[in-house]
């Protein structure tokens, strides 16, 4: 954190990320896992609904261990885009049904 920056920005910025990028990072996840896991369509559904649940939580432990709030948003940032991106090639290249 810069010395010109608050400790409440960087609180601030830290919730957001945990709220914000968790959320995004779990709905990838869903929906990356909804893809690709070996299963039936509704098991594979069900399963990475559930873990879900379990993706968000760990995103907001990483979230405040982080070293700084801009290393959060970079790793949950990059880990949900990478995810959504290998769903949607998924989706265009028909890998699953």
């Amino acid at each position: 954190m810069s010395q010109n920056s608050s400790p409440a920005w960087g609180t601030a910025s830290r919730v957001s990320a945990a709220v914000l990028g968790g959320y995004g990072l779990s709905y990838a996840s869903t929906a990356f896992l909804s893809t690709f896991l070996p299963m039936a369509r509704a098991d594979r559904v069900a399963v990475a609904s559930l873990l879900c649940f379990a993706v968000y939580t760990a995103a907001v432990i990483y979230v405040f261990a982080a070293r700084s709030a801009a290393r959060a948003w970079i790793v949950l940032l990059g880990m949900g885009i990478l995810l959504g991106l290998a769903t949607w090639l998924a989706g265009d290249y028909a890998v699953r049904p």
